[in-house]
């Protein structure tokens, strides 16, 4: 059953997060399901996510919410078990605006995941994400 595998367990790391402010643009802000609040990364030619998850799981979706402006034209998800190191999933292409999109995973088994935004929308490289969701199900 497919569900969303980011709980409170999983630890999280960003790239980055503009002016250092976490209150009010930190990496909680992409996990809390408030339409209000987001993840703003500060400047840079590529942004990421990095998420360790506490048991493996399988992963099937991805689903991210940009700010139109502040998005990504190409997105990179990498995957690892243990102490492997990450390797390349899929390469994902997202649009320049506000909706909630999906990207569909080859079925992949991982307890870490990154994240890379590239060739960000906006001049100075940033990125604003509203809703980042990982969906899947927990590996046996």
């Amino acid at each position: 059953m497919t569900q969303s595998l980011v709980c409170a367990e999983t630890v999280s790391r960003v790239s980055s997060v503009l002016h250092r402010n976490t209150r009010q643009f930190g990496k909680k802000h992409l996990f809390d399901q408030d339409e209000e609040t987001c993840w703003n990364s500060d400047q840079g030619p590529s942004q990421w996510v990095v998420l360790e998850f506490p048991q493996r799981v399988r992963v099937s979706q991805l689903q991210i919410q940009f700010q139109g402006g502040f998005s990504s034209r190409r997105g990179r998800l990498e995957g690892s078990q243990g102490a492997e190191a990450l390797s390349k999933i899929v390469d994902f292409y997202p649009e320049d605006n506000n909706s909630l999109q999906s990207f569909v995973v080859p079925a992949t088994e991982a307890d870490r995941l990154k994240v890379t935004f590239e060739e960000a929308t906006d001049f100075f490289g940033r990125v604003v994400i509203y809703h980042l969701r990982v969906l899947g199900e927990k590996a046996a």
